[in-house]
């Protein structure tokens, strides 16, 4: 590569897209912007019925509603960019706004709704004061610090990087992608990827897996089907989300393809950017008698204000 086609300050990159045919573009955007429709308004509609709902006042909804407000700040970094270059059919991202993306990673939020679930089937008669408002309160606020500084850690090693003057990222833009269209020397940055990244990706699956074994083990010791059907009724819907989260995000960033075949990455971060943030409202609320409650009394109220 030639000097004169490096740059210290790239202003935007070029993004491929999913498809070249110009045929299927309104197709995508109908789908994508369908699919972002669905995702804001499930997502503020959870979080809007569980503030509501004095029932749902609870440490496991509080963390409920931190999700879904973090699935929501996930795809709205991505799919709205994502439409606009469908739309004008200049498929380009800024580069501050590729760095933004990097900054929504959801691990500690679900170590900490695992082990939420772990201390109401393990320890029921001590929940309440175990998971006191103010350990809540700190638990939400250093998974959203842990998360932003590790992202701002990987943004500025990222922000050192030499990027070639038009730049192409195949789909997304990713942490993964991003690293690969470098000029420069990556090594740092896929160090810390597969050392810091590693541990922040491992150490909340480890302690989700030890908590949901413990309960295993307890659960089965008590050999109640009544109380093994309402501990998979709870967990069943965070467990799905694990597996989802944990599964393309490994996709993504650990199990890449090979660079001749690119429908797996795409595949995977569609999944981890798009469906995912979609799916999670509908797999919080359609077995949770609760939500579904709280979902019919915030609707009522909407449409009638004077329902009480």
């Amino acid at each position: 590569m030639k000097p004169g086609n490096h740059t210290f300050s790239v202003s935007e990159f070029v993004l491929l897209g999913l498809s070249e045919h110009q045929e299927q573009q309104p197709l995508l955007f109908g789908i994508f912007l369908s699919m972002y429709l669905i995702t804001v308004v499930g997502n503020i509609t959870i979080s809007l019925a569980i503030v509501s709902d004095p029932h749902l006042h609870t440490p496991m909804y509080f963390f409920l509603a931190h999700f879904s407000l973090t699935d929501l700040g996930l795809s709205s970094t991505t799919v709205p960019r994502m439409l606009v270059n469908i739309q004008a059919h200049r498929h380009t991202i800024t580069y501050a706004g590729c760095l933004s993306q990097i900054y929504f990673f959801l691990c500690f939020l679900l170590a900490v709704m695992a082990y939420d679930r772990y201390v109401a089937v393990c320890h029921p008669l001590h929940y309440t004061a175990i998971m006191r408002d103010e350990l809540c309160v700190i638990l939400v606020a250093g998974c959203w610090l842990a998360a932003c500084a590790q992202a701002l850690l990987h943004t500025l090693l990222l922000d050192q990087l030499t990027f070639c003057a038009g730049t192409v990222i195949p789909h997304f833009c990713d942490l993964a992608v991003v690293l690969k269209s470098s000029c420069s020397d990556t090594s740092l940055n896929e160090l810390l990827i597969l050392t810091e990244g590693g541990l922040i990706f491992t150490l909340p699956l480890g302690g989700i897996l030890g908590s949901y074994i413990h309960m295993a083990a307890i659960i089965l010791k008590v050999r109640s089907f009544a109380r093994i059907f309402k501990a998979l009724s709870t967990c069943g819907s965070h467990l799905f989300v694990v597996f989802l989260y944990y599964g393309t995000i490994a996709g993504v960033y650990y199990f890449p393809s090979s660079g001749n075949s690119k429908v797996k990455d795409i595949v995977a971060s569609l999944m981890y950017m798009v469906v995912t943030p979609m799916l999670n409202p509908f797999i919080y609320s359609l077995r949770n008698k609760d939500v579904k409650h709280a979902l019919q009394k915030f609707f009522r109220t909407m449409g009638n204000p004077s329902y009480c």
